[in-house]
């Protein structure tokens, strides 16, 4: 079998976790009392956002050890499996340098993928790498595909400001006060590891017209690839995005996800956005 291995920055559903050949390496996250967890789920989504609400300062978020890399790898080896490992991206996190180390120390084969996204982008990619290994595909197949495919993918979102984001060492300090100014909302994109403002709009109905907007100017929604819809720590911020997507546009198949702790972390509260692939070129 090939294995899939991811970390939870990916926001696998525990649907997802369970598939066959699927495994998760927590990250860690360290708030300011000291006290620090694995973002396992043993603290909700929920009861992380109400943490990040009231706590004075953000907590601090950690890549797993090449130590968890290596027991996942070594796992696999004994199970004569080889292994896809996909990674939040490598500048948002010094996760794939961890899984990519830890692979020097096992015999079996390894291929490290970083996505260059992160959340349900990155949980994109790991859908994409289950539906390819069905196929029949090899590992070194499957992963020379992945890293075509991960220049598709894309996350727009509105944000209600970009502190998190700045505080987190995500955005400059002079981005962050274009999008603060007073009654913005700013939209952000992530792709090619990066975060960048790619546009905002006067509350939040302006910043979702804008949102909106950068579906096209992105490339595009490949109707083939769901489109899924993300929040933070507000379901009902959702709504109108996935009302958008359903409504407007038509598409079917659209998902609702929570984002975790690894990326909600720096997003902030009440924040809402669109992971999609945008239409190969030829």
């Amino acid at each position: 079998m090939i294995r899939i291995i991811t970390d939870s920055a990916a926001d696998l559903t525990p649907q997802e976790q369970a598939q066959p050949g699927v495994m998760v390496v927590p990250m860690a996250i360290t708030f300011e009392d000291g006290s620090s967890i694995e973002d396992d789920g043993q603290m909700t989504k929920d009861e992380f956002f109400r943490r990040l609400a009231t706590d004075s300062k953000l907590p601090r978020t950690s890549q797993p050890s090449p130590a968890a890399f290596i027991d996942a790898y070594t796992e696999a080896e004994l199970a004569g499996d080889e292994a896809i490992v996909i990674t939040v991206g490598q500048k948002l996190s010094g996760t794939f340098q961890c899984a990519t180390m830890a692979a020097n120390d096992v015999d079996t084969a390894i291929y490290v993928i970083d996505s260059e996204t992160a959340t349900q982008g990155e949980a994109v990619l790991v859908r994409e790498a289950l539906r390819l290994r069905d196929t029949g595909l090899s590992a070194a197949q499957i992963a020379d595909a992945l890293e075509l495919f991960k220049k598709r993918i894309r996350i727009v979102a509105v944000v209600d400001s970009l502190k998190h984001l700045q505080k987190g060492g995500r955005v400059p300090a002079a981005v962050a006060i274009v999008g603060g100014a007073l009654g913005i909302k700013p939209v952000i994109g992530l792709y090619e590891s990066t975060v960048k403002l790619v546009g905002k709009g006067r509350g939040r109905p302006g910043a979702l017209v804008a949102l909106f907007k950068q579906l096209d100017e992105m490339g595009g929604i490949d109707t083939n690839y769901p489109c899924t819809v993300l929040y933070s720590d507000d379901k009902a911020v959702a709504a109108p995005v996935h009302h958008y997507l359903t409504q407007n546009l038509k598409l079917e198949g659209v998902r609702t996800c929570q984002i975790g702790a690894t990326i909600g972390t720096h997003v902030g509260p009440r924040a809402a956005g669109i992971v999609f692939v945008t239409k190969a070129t030829v």
